[in-house]
């Protein structure tokens, strides 16, 4: 059984918005809740009751929301969510009116911009009011932006007029822009001039119009100006802040149905053209709001703070945080730049009390030795998020020992998929080494066998039985949604396939060994790479690592590919001693044929190690989706591998 790690305290239980909220559906009828497992399993047999009780606690804006808390439960996709409701997700951004500050924003260069709640709202107004002759309800508009306070304002005053907002970071190529903003055709398309990374200045001028040259429906592009060179506008162009001011003080937000389109996010896979994922403005919101207050307990008086660019949904989830009121800090950089422990100054500087990171993050800290534990006072963090993929049992201890010794640990997963999590953190219950602590209020996740047969300690498929207000609407040109269904609902019928390879625990949590189409399967027994990855960081030698199945004699093979620290070299004995510890503390199935030296392993845009990419590299076959990839470069790495044909 996994170590425990933390505790919350007695008065922490009592007083927390997830106990305030059990009280009250208790107090209205909906049973006694002996434990959170208790309440988990009332929300999700009876999702119309808990969904329609969060909605009031939350006091979710609202024109109308109706008598109906949904329709059509058992069809999943097809089930509607407060059909209805008449909202918008902007207005319940922007409920706070005052002087209390709404979001830091600093630079890599040391940049730093703030704007109030009443500043934020005046900003969005003034921009709706420009914006309003350039759009209509439906019409998409695109940021190319970095994570700044400009960015915020451009997605809230088009989800306030009913447009549809999607985006992603300035770091993206030609290539990938167009596979995302060529399938949506927006109208308008929010583009900075550049932006600062690693101690370099990027210029991404010629690259925006030479998209916009390609991508027909933008009629026209608005300049953010990072680098304090302001645009000279060309025709159809403007710059920032070239508007009047709104002639009402008042916003006039649109109020539309619970699942019109808001965001559209993309698939990271580098198996064709990203798949366009749309999500409603309602399912969003109540779903974030939900997650920031009854699972990690964030309030106005808190600062929240997640490492994240614009081409990931973390910003999205980031950003909803101003529903809660509390004070939200953007960063846009290197985290590693121009100091290894940049990150961490920012919560003593900014008073940060929820801060989020990948675990990749976590781990690179782990490995160049950061001990913030040492060298900073983090007095105000209470609460350390982390995702992107799994977080090792060594990562648990690295937060606990290294970081802070008392704080809530929320490992979680989900994705870009639902724009949520499915298994994320319980401000009432201890945290396990290794372990992500419990499903989401609402979502009913199992991990089932190949058969669909529910089980426990024993390592299945992550599914959800009931349907849930984030799912997506579908995907974008997929009239017969028959893309959505093959991605998600092929496999069981009815049923929610998220695609993570994982297990509950003895505990209660849940571990997720890695997605499944990247399960390697040697003599037939499922492996996840998280398991393979866990024990191989433990290794100071190895600063990265990607692991495969490669098809050999008749079965498949598992091959570990490692990047060596600088001026380390990979020997007959540190291979040795890497094959010992996956053997005594995995399995020998786990252990890999061939462990090999490479310069680098490709990531996409958001970090996560591209594993298919190199399965096919290995294999001979096409990448078709390169652009997908954070550097694409380093896929020849893996062809013709001299190493492999033995």
């Amino acid at each position: 059984m996994s170590e425990k790690l933390w505790s919350p305290t007695h008065e922490t239980v009592r007083n927390n918005l997830l106990s305030q909220f059990t009280n009250e559906v208790v107090d209205q009828g909906a049973g006694s809740f002996d434990d959170y497992d208790a309440l988990h399993q009332w929300s999700v047999e009876n999702p119309a009751d808990f969904w329609a009780a969060y909605w009031d606690f939350a006091e979710l804006k609202a024109s109308q929301k109706g008598d109906i808390a949904v329709k059509d439960l058992d069809r999943f996709p097809g089930a509607s969510w407060f059909p209805e409701a008449k909202l918008n997700y902007a207005e319940n951004l922007l409920s706070t009116r005052s002087s209390k500050t709404a979001f830091v924003s600093i630079l890599e260069n040391g940049e730093r911009k703030s704007i109030s709640y009443e500043e934020l709202y005046l900003e969005t107004n003034n921009l709706q009011s420009f914006l309003r002759a350039h759009i209509s309800i439906g019409d998409r508009v695109a940021g190319w932006l970095p994570n700044t306070i400009e960015t915020v304002v451009a997605m809230l005053a088009t989800s306030s007029l009913g447009g549809v907002w999607s985006s992603c970071s300035p770091d993206f190529g030609i290539e990938g822009a167009l596979d995302r903003f060529g399938q949506i055709e927006p109208k308008v398309l929010f583009a900075c001039d550049g932006y600062f990374y690693a101690g370099k200045t990027i210029d991404i001028k010629e690259k925006v119009r030479s998209v916009v040259e390609q991508v027909k429906s933008i009629e026209l592009i608005v300049w953010v100006s990072v680098l304090e060179d302001t645009q000279a506008a060309r025709s159809k162009e403007t710059n920032w802040g070239h508007w009047p001011s709104a002639l009402s003080p008042a916003i006039n937000f649109e109020q539309l149905a619970f699942d019109h389109p808001l965001y559209i996010m993309y698939s990271s896979g580098t198996t064709g053209k990203p798949k366009c994922i749309v999500h409603g403005q309602g399912g969003t919101l109540i779903q974030h709001k939900k997650e920031h207050q009854l699972h990690l307990d964030l309030r106005a008086d808190d600062n929240l703070f997640f490492f994240t660019t614009c081409g990931w949904m973390m910003w999205n989830w980031l950003v909803s945080a101003l529903a809660t009121g509390c004070t939200i800090t953007l960063y846009d950089g290197s985290p590693f730049h121009p100091k290894l422990d940049v990150l961490f100054d920012l919560i003593d500087q900014e008073s940060i009390t929820v801060f989020g990171v990948s675990a990749k993050f976590l781990s690179n800290a782990q490995k160049e030795m950061v001990s913030p534990v040492e060298s900073h006072q983090l007095n105000s963090l209470r609460c350390l998020i982390s995702t992107g993929s799994p977080l090792t049992e060594e990562g648990f201890e690295y937060v606990y020992e290294k970081i802070k010794h008392d704080l809530h640990l929320v490992s979680m997963t989900g994705g870009t998929d639902l724009i949520s999590c499915f298994i994320l953190g319980n401000p009432n219950l201890p945290v396990y080494s290794g372990e992500l602590q419990s499903p989401g209020l609402g979502m009913a996740v199992d991990i089932w066998d190949d058969s669909g047969n529910p089980i426990k300690e024993k390592k299945g498929e992550l599914v959800c039985t009931v349907p849930f207000p984030s799912c997506p609407i579908g995907f974008w040109n997929d009239p017969d949604n028959n893309s959505f269904l093959d991605a998600y609902f092929r496999r069981f019928p009815n049923i929610w396939v998220h695609g993570d390879f994982g297990e509950i625990t003895a505990n209660g949590g849940y571990i997720i060994h890695g997605r499944s189409d990247a399960v390697l399967n040697p003599g037939g027994v499922r492996i996840g790479t998280a398991e393979i990855y866990r024990q191989v960081e433990v290794f100071d030698e190895v600063v990265d690592s990607v692991c495969i199945g490669q098809s050999w004699d008749g079965d498949v093979r598992v091959v570990l590919f490692v990047v060596m620290r600088e001026r380390v070299q990979l020997s007959g004995d540190l291979i040795d001693q890497i094959k010992l510890r996956i053997r005594n503390h995995a399995s020998p199935r786990h252990v890999p044929a061939k462990v090999i030296a490479v310069a680098d392993i490709p990531r996409t845009m958001s970090g996560k190690i591209a594993e298919l990419a190199v399965r096919d590299k290995v294999h001979g076959r096409e990448v078709k989706n390169t652009s997908a990839l954070a550097n694409p470069e380093s896929l020849s790495l893996f062809e013709n591998l001299v190493d492999l044909i033995d």
